[in-house]
């Protein structure tokens, strides 16, 4: 889900994931049976809430009257499920108590049951034990609730009706009786909608049958084959206007792209849509196929400012591309592989915005992905707590964007940073076609043991500082170097990270580069402990040393004053490297061993109109070579692209230059 407000309200965004064809990797099968029957009970226990454990719930049909004039809604809502008890004789239903309802069948037999405090208790007319299967109809009526994002709405666009659904969270049961909780998925869905003959209601699946009633009203029977969590199903009704266009997965094979746009918005929708087969290309040769190549991907327009990832047949409140791109990304991750809580919302919402970047990556290039994770960066500085969400009685708690989205994505652009690209998406392949994740649902615990099986090596302290723990590291770093001889030069590292509370500090492997008089040369380096010296040597003088020069980490870097210790015999200003630059760049000076103590030093930048816009330097300083950074990567979006000049005032010595920044 993707809302789009104004800067002061928070922005959400759900989008759907698609069908991984890759077979599962080799060393999953090596996993010791007793490891993986602990893993399975741990994740049931942590995941049985809300909804009555001692059921599962394998298919639900839905077959609504909507009544727009009085926003009523008529419902026969049937329940499949099996026993998970040793001896079921009653369980219960989330509905919502502002829904009246009518009877509860089974078999032909009307069951006793009670609804108060938002549950349906229903008393079975026989005792069943476990695996046996049953089934209800519940009927009921009444005006839906709107808690959460809205859950059932009669609206209105440009007129006319617009009726639609968002349930997540909380909100199934505000319009149908299901067991709320993500953690227990149908096997398959059916949803009837009877509306009036001048609207088309959308929803998941495939269309089976449109019927024309004698009062004039239409019933659109909508079936779903695919495994589906509560939260995700869906309807929207309006006087849309229809476009289908199709994906070809192969020479002789394609699948339906279905639109429904409100008919005031039809010529600007054309042009969002037309790339969405591409979309699904790229996310399908990434991730795998897409997940529901039987049925169709769908996006239905509604009333909300952003987006719900519904299975099959994404809301849109417009056709942004970078909108699109999050909801359809869902569909791998949310709604294929689905959060088995909402404490682990950063699978289905992390995935999804970091999705964003690989689209535009593939369609618009690696300058564009890099631009997205710096925005994503600065969002996910401001986040509070931990990825992993401990409150979750509070929905913008869990759905906070600074923490639940950017910093989730981010957390994946530093796990590609460390297993390198072809690891990392195989890692995603693999656990969105893992037996077991697959139409099913997930924890951290099992995206961690996935990850852990395809790279080959531990990951635990990689998640547990960055979704167990809080914040991010921030380093003061710096550096010297002298000769060893041979054209051979000695750099002596310090980094040291500020003291946080959990972890107090990150390890992390971190790459240095090293910028000599001929060339460059990359390093990584293990920073694993809050305190730390690393030697390297490199061959020709060093000139500058850049930190995580492909900004692989969340942080906060404080590039220290950096000393030649083969003092310099003339003052000098060098030209700025990079140049020109994006984000940062690097500015060197010298101050020569004739300038006797410490002399006053000024490196100071301005604009083209000689506006001065940053002072990098304004203190007294002792003979040596000294490295400088701009802009500081914290500060990157307080500069516009352009031509810049930094001026040097030391002692009696005076030098300006040139440097260009391009975003």
């Amino acid at each position: 889900m993707k809302q789009k407000l104004s800067a002061s309200i928070i922005s959400f965004i759900f989008i759907i994931i698609s069908f991984s064809a890759f077979a599962q990797s080799s060393k999953e099968a090596l996993v010791k049976a007793d490891e993986q029957q602990f893993l399975t009970l741990q994740k049931i226990s942590h995941a049985d809430y809300p909804g009555d454990s001692t059921i599962d719930v394998t298919y639900y049909k839905l077959d609504l009257t909507l009544q727009y004039t009085q926003h009523n809604l008529i419902g026969a809502v049937t329940v499949n499920a099996k026993s998970k008890s040793a001896e079921l004789k009653a369980f219960f239903l989330d509905l919502q108590d502002p829904l009246n309802v009518d009877s509860v069948i089974s078999n032909g037999t009307k069951l006793s049951f009670i609804h108060s405090n938002a549950k349906l208790n229903i008393t079975l007319d026989t005792t069943l034990t476990p695996g046996e299967s049953f089934s209800v109809t519940v009927y009921y009526q009444g005006t839906p609730g709107l808690s959460g994002f809205g859950s059932f709405e009669f609206g209105s666009h440009n007129g006319y009706p617009a009726i639609w659904t968002l349930s997540e969270p909380y909100g199934a049961s505000d319009w149908f009786p299901c067991k709320d909780t993500p953690a227990d998925k149908a096997d398959s869905s059916d949803v009837w909608v009877t509306c009036n003959g001048s609207l088309i209601a959308a929803s998941n699946g495939i269309l089976r049958q449109v019927v024309n009633n004698p009062d004039g009203t239409k019933t659109y029977k909508w079936h779903n084959g695919y495994p589906i969590a509560q939260y995700l199903i869906s309807i929207a009704v309006s006087n849309y206007v229809q476009h289908t266009n199709f994906y070809k997965y192969t020479a002789t094979d394609s699948m339906p792209i279905m639109y429904f746009v409100y008919p005031e918005n039809d010529s600007t929708a054309l042009s969002g849509i037309s790339k969405v087969p591409n979309m699904i290309k790229i996310f399908s040769e990434r991730y795998g196929q897409y997940p529901f190549i039987r049925e169709k991907y769908g996006e239905a327009q509604f009333g909300w400012s952003g987006g719900m990832e519904h299975q099959t047949c994404t809301s849109l409140g417009s056709f942004d591309e970078d909108l699109e791109a999050h909801e359809l990304a869902h569909q791998w991750f949310g709604d294929k592989v689905t959060c088995a809580d909402w404490n682990d919302i950063w699978l289905n919402e992390g995935f999804a915005t970091y999705s964003e970047a690989v689209y535009f990556e593939a369609s618009q290039g690696k300058s564009v992905y890099d631009q997205m994770i710096s925005s994503d960066m600065q969002s996910a500085k401001a986040a509070k707590g931990s990825i992993y969400v401990t409150n979750i009685s509070d929905v913008n708690n869990i759905f906070n964007y600074n923490r639940s989205y950017a910093k989730g994505a981010v957390v994946l652009h530093m796990l590609r940073g460390i297993v390198g690209d072809s690891v990392f998406f195989k890692i995603l392949r693999t656990y969105n076609s893992a037996p077991g994740l697959a139409y099913g649902v997930a924890t951290t615990q099992d995206f961690e043991r996935i990850a852990e099986e395809v790279y080959g090596s531990s990951l635990s302290y990689f998640f547990d500082e960055w979704i167990y723990g809080e914040g991010f590291p921030s380093y003061n770093v710096d550096w010297s170097y002298s000769s060893a001889g041979n054209n051979t030069y000695k750099v002596i590292l310090n980094v040291n990270q500020a003291i946080g509370a959990d972890p107090a500090f990150f390890t992390m492997p971190v790459e240095v580069r090293v910028t000599t008089t001929t060339g460059d040369t990359t390093l990584t380096i293990l920073n694993d402990t809050q305190s730390q010296q690393f030697t390297l040597v490199v061959k020709n003088k060093p000139v500058f040393i850049t930190f995580d020069p492909n900004n692989l980490i969340l942080k906060n870097l404080n590039m220290l004053d950096t000393i030649d210790l083969t003092k310099p015999s003339a003052f000098s200003l060098e030209q700025n490297y990079p140049n020109p630059f994006n984000p940062t760049t690097n500015i060197i000076y010298s101050i020569p061993v004739q300038a006797k103590g410490y002399i006053p030093v000024k490196l100071i930048v301005y604009d083209l109109l000689g506006r001065q816009v940053a002072v990098l330097v304004d203190k007294k300083q002792s003979a040596g070579n000294y490295n400088v950074s701009f802009p500081p990567l914290n500060k990157f979006n307080e500069f516009a692209s352009g031509i810049y000049f930094y001026s040097l005032s030391a002692g009696g010595y005076k030098s300006v230059k040139k440097m260009i920044l391009l975003k």
